[in-house]
């Protein structure tokens, strides 16, 4: 039996010709391997997160794009919108400028159509006129006998008559224009109010009036 010195360790035995650092290689490439799968399956994860991030970046920017789209819509929306209400209301002041400077050729027309001057080439050239205004809007009111309407009606002559009951055009000087509802001209009228202290007289069941009454009755003496 061999004696073992004490204070040395047996060391495995290398083959002939290997180096100390060959025993070690095959412990060292599965550390290898295993770091490197490792790495592998984060870098996955990872790629995956950031996917992620983008997407919803993306929807965000989609989001924002589309808000502002919408924005942009209504406000071209509103702008045609006030582009057509100011382009209606150009049109409609310069054809009212336009008509009241007809006015008085319009007068001398109704005139002349009242003293029957009305003949020949001037009728038509006048019922042409005529025919153009109304096709452009506008419309002739004021007639006698009608509610007299401050808003309407301007009161160049005032009279009291016993046959009204209410503040009442008894003729009309000049006629009114309108286009639509707006009233370029206000018809020029004279006016008639009722009598004041006027009042129908009233008779009794009999007919008789109260100064029938006192006439008929027998003196008290």
């Amino acid at each position: 039996m061999s004696e073992e010195t004490p204070g040395f360790e047996e060391k495995p035995e290398v083959p002939a010709g290997a180096t100390p650092d060959d025993a070690a290689e095959p412990k060292a490439a599965a550390s290898s391997e295993e770091e490197a799968a490792a790495p592998a399956g984060d870098s996955a994860a990872a790629q995956d997160v950031a996917l992620l991030a983008q997407l919803d970046q993306a929807r965000t920017a989609l989001g924002e794009r589309t808000a502002d789209l919408q924005r942009l819509q209504a406000e071209y929306q509103n702008y045609r919108r006030r582009v057509e209400r100011d382009r209606i209301a150009v049109k409609e002041i310069a054809v009212a400028s336009l008509l009241t400077e007809l006015l008085p050729t319009l007068d001398d027309i109704g005139r002349a159509r009242d003293h029957g001057e009305l003949v020949g080439g001037f009728k038509s050239v006048a019922e042409s006129l005529e025919t153009a205004a109304a096709k452009m809007g506008l419309q002739q009111f004021g007639k006698e006998g009608e509610p007299f309407d401050p808003t309407i009606h301007e009161a160049l002559m005032h009279s009291y008559a016993p046959d009204v009951t209410e503040t009442t055009c008894v003729a009309i000087l000049q006629p009114g224009y309108r286009i639509g509802e707006r009233t370029i001209r206000p018809a020029r009228v004279a006016v008639a109010e009722p009598q004041p202290g006027a009042a129908p007289k009233s008779e009794s069941a009999d007919g008789d009036t109260p100064s029938d009454k006192d006439a008929d009755a027998p003196d008290k003496g």
